[in-house]
This record gives structure tokens, C-alpha cells and sequence, in this order.
């Protein structure tokens, strides 16, 4: 069976975007250096994303409109609305997301990338869904957002994998133990 990774950037403080779910203060200490650290080789293993509708939406409309940027990886967008039209490769689904990801579990033929939105992650955390923990921590003070974390019924013991710094963010890759 394929894991799911949570692959995320976080502030410092654990927010994944602003009041307004803005995200354009994501980047390092410098604008001149790579921010991209450790996320081609991740990319690379990923064959299938889920992400929620708010995310998809952002990505289409505000982020990338253009220009989807996951054409050689399937992606699963949860939602209950009606989708006109989409990118290739780029499917709805309103099942639960512990029925999604434990079919892409078992039918994936690479990593399946919980990508976001929060309530997305939430509920997969909630649940036990997430096997890996890639979390992007960037060198900002947020003091208020979109937390990435929520209350949890019981807690999640993890183990470090890995760290890695460049450009003053902070890679924290962790597993479930």
C-alpha cells in the first residue's frame, strides 16, 4: 500500500495562509535564493493529489490559472458542487475522504499528496489518515490564518525522518509511529 503525505508550508506560528487565504507571503529569507528545497524530489514520487475544492479553486483561478500544474499526477478534488469543466487528469468526488484515500492507498501507483485545503487535512488527521508529515516551515510570524493544526481528539506520535534548511525555511519530515 502507497502512504499519504502531507506535503505543507507553514509559518513559524502554524498558519497555512491569511485570514483571507492569501498565501503570497510564502518564500524564504531571500527573494533571489530557491525556495523549492526538497519539493521536486517529493513531486516526483506523487502519482495521485487530493485536495479540497477551496484549494483547487485558488490554484485555477487566482494561483495558476494558465497553467495547471500537476498534469502528470491524477488529482482528486473533494467536493459536493457541480464542476463544469477541468484540467485533464482532474476529477470530483463527494465520498467521504477516508473512503478516497484508502482506495488511492490501495490502487496508486506512486505517493498520494494530501495537498489542502484545512479542513481536508483536519479531517484526514483526525482520522489517522496521514502516514507522513512533510511540513515547510517558513521564517514568518503569521499571529493569525488559517491554522494548518486543529484540536484532536488523541494525540498523533511521530517520528522525525529528516530535516533540511534552505533559505531560512525549515523542511520537518516526520512519520506516524
Amino acid at each position: 500500500m502507497k502512504e499519504v503525505v502531507l506535503f505543507i508550508a507553514m509559518s513559524l506560528d502554524g498558519y497555512i495562509a491569511a485570514p483571507d487565504g492569501g498565501i503570497d507571503w510564502l518564500g524564504g529569507e531571500s527573494a533571489s535564493a530557491s525556495d523549492s528545497g526538497s519539493y521536486e524530489r517529493f513531486i516526483a514520487g506523487v502519482s495521485d493529489i487530493v485536495m479540497g475544492y477551496t484549494t483547487y479553486h485558488q490554484l485555477t483561478t487566482e494561483l495558476l490559472p494558465d497553467d495547471w500544474p500537476y498534469a502528470t499526477q491524477k488529482t482528486h478534488v473533494l467536493t459536493h458542487r457541480e464542476i463544469a469543466s477541468a484540467p485533464e487528469g482532474v476529477s470530483f468526488s463527494s465520498e467521504p475522504i477516508e473512503t478516497l484515500l484508502n482506495r488511492l492507498k490501495r490502487e496508486a501507483k506512486g505517493e498520494v499528496w494530501l495537498c489542502g485545503g484545512a479542513s481536508i487535512i483536519q479531517q484526514a488527521m483526525q482520522k489517522g489518515l496521514i502516514d507522513r508529515y512533510h511540513i515547510n516551515v517558513m521564517p514568518t510570524i503569521r499571529g493569525g490564518g488559517i491554522r494548518l493544526f486543529g484540536a484532536l481528539e488523541r494525540d498523533i506520535p511521530l517520528r522525525l525522518i529528516s530535516t533540511e534548511r534552505y533559505n531560512g525555511i525549515v523542511d520537518l519530515v516526520y512519520a506516524v509511529r
